[in-house]
């Protein structure tokens, strides 16, 4: 990471620059803002550690042509101590975080790796963007929230290893979707994706379902039938709901995946499979295995890599650009309305992204116009007050979630003029089109 200090203090200056440099990062420091405003120009920076007390130019102008120049950059301004409505001001004009003197500088590097871990994220995501431009992969990654880019940097790296994901979530969340990505982006991609779903199998057919079975090994089997394993040689075997397996076929399971190898129903040559699995549930298996209920062994064969899907009312900035792709997918050209959006955007959505679709598959169907208010939106979404949501979640998770009702109510109170609702907000209109695109609000949208 290139970091770029600004202060005018010398000893300062030097004693973070010494710091950082020990700790493998590319510093450059400026001792006023001209002299930044030149190195930003002609270098480029991902952090600036930015004083807000500098004879001349202070912080405030400084951070605000710094976002003008480059709104993505990061910045952390430094102010005095116990200064609360100046560390207020400077992150409502687009400051990362900011930091209280004397700097603590075991925080400062708490916070710059926090940072560093995010670019890298938005990296992998990326790569799979530009894989799936590219490839014209059929499957669509749809939102821009935090949530949902940790998710695909882990995919985009683990995808390319042989090892068996565990993908974690509620129901509704697009555990198969994600599946269906990491076979996509894998080195199997040419090879069968075959899904089978544990739950729907009757204990009495799940073994010949998962290693098929020979003609006349019980009876109606009068032929040869695959398993899934063969079926999916070469490729990717998806076991969806890996949580209902019945115990008598999670030991046989287990050997299947230690030896890469299976014996047919009735059969008595063991067959060679080449296999990746990905197994998916809604389940806590870690305390089904505490109860008794799932072997400890299989679990810890089947989590090599864990991937937890968020779920949709922890990722609420994604909501809008769903509601967008599932309209085009429908082929709808009905739109929403800000306040009905603005009241689906509250709700928690319990079913997630499945329910999500089908309230619009409703909506769009028994709407009377082809603007969409709240009247027709059904009644446990009108109804939801939003306490839930406001009070569920971790400090970050409801600090973004009233940003995103300010930003909204200064929009919509301001007819979603957005130079007015920048100087309402008191911050600039480039930062405002920057948090609504972080955030997910689409400007189009009136």
């Amino acid at each position: 990471m290139q970091i770029l200090i600004v202060d005018d203090e010398k000893l300062q200056r030097e004693m973070l620059q010494g710091f950082l440099m020990k700790q493998g990062y590319e510093v450059e420091s400026a001792a006023d803002g001209p002299e930044a405003l030149q190195l930003f120009m002609e270098r480029s920076f991902e952090l600036v550690l930015l004083d807000h007390r500098m004879p001349g130019m202070n912080g405030d102008e400084v951070l605000a042509e710094i976002k003008r120049i480059n709104p993505l950059v990061r910045t952390i301004m430094i102010t005095a101590f116990g200064a609360v409505d100046t560390a207020v001001r400077v992150m409502r004009m687009g400051a990362d975080d900011f930091l209280e003197k004397p700097i603590d500088l075991e925080k400062l590097l708490e916070k710059i790796q926090a940072m560093e871990e995010k670019l890298l994220v938005q990296t992998d995501v990326r790569k799979i963007e530009e894989t799936i431009q590219l490839d014209t992969l059929p499957v669509r990654m749809v939102g821009k929230s935090e949530a949902l880019h940790e998710v695909l940097s882990i995919i985009s790296r683990a995808a390319p290893a042989p090892w068996t994901v565990l993908i974690r979530g509620e129901t509704g969340t697009g555990k198969e979707l994600i599946a269906r990505l990491l076979h996509l982006l894998s080195p199997r991609k040419d090879g069968p994706f075959i899904e089978l779903n544990c739950a729907a199998i009757p204990e009495s057919l799940f073994e010949s379902e998962l290693f098929g079975h020979e003609k006349g090994a019980f009876t109606g089997a009068q032929s040869r039938r695959r398993g899934v394993f063969e079926q999916a040689d070469s490729g990717t075997l998806f076991l969806d709901e890996a949580g209902e397996l019945p115990p008598t076929m999670q030991a046989k399971l287990l050997r299947a995946l230690q030896e890469n190898r299976i014996t047919r129903v009735g059969g008595e040559q063991a067959v060679e499979v080449d296999v990746r699995i990905v197994a998916a549930t809604n389940r806590d298996l870690k305390k089904m295995v505490d109860q008794g209920t799932f072997r400890e062994d299989l679990y810890f064969r089947l989590n090599v890599i864990e991937v937890e899907i968020p779920p949709l009312r922890k990722r609420k900035e994604d909501i809008s650009l769903l509601i967008d792709f599932f309209l085009k997918k429908f082929g709808c050209s009905s739109t929403f309305a800000p306040k009905a959006l603005h009241q689906l955007t509250k709700y928690n959505f319990p079913g997630n992204i499945r329910e999500l679709k089908h309230i619009i598959q409703r909506t769009i169907t028994l709407a009377r116009s082809p603007v969409i208010g709240i009247e027709d939106l059904p009644q446990e979404v009108r109804s939801f007050r939003g306490e839930e949501s406001i009070g569920n979640g971790d400090l970050n998770q409801r600090l973004a979630e009233v940003e995103r009702r300010m930003l909204l109510n200064a929009l919509e109170d301001n007819g979603w003029v957005q130079t007015r609702a920048a100087e309402s907000l008191g911050i600039s209109e480039r930062v405002l089109r920057y948090k609504m695109e972080k955030t997910g609000i689409d400007k189009k949208r009136r």
